[in-house]
């Protein structure tokens, strides 16, 4: 059962939340992209490489 719980995709979630709260505390950047379109472009990427095992 727990074989299909995404717990890696949590932990990475977790992991960036946790960055994202020391960059804010310590007056830095965030190091993610500043837009939805540069989260579109990391989906992008993703689905293009998993298309591309498919060929």
């Amino acid at each position: 059962m727990l074989s299909n719980f995404p717990l890696q995709e949590i932990e990475a979630f977790l992991v960036g939340m946790v960055v994202g709260l020391i960059f804010t505390r310590l007056h830095l950047p965030v190091p993610a992209p500043p837009a939805l379109a540069g989260v579109l472009g990391i989906v992008g990427i993703y689905l293009g490489a998993k298309i591309g095992t498919l060929f």
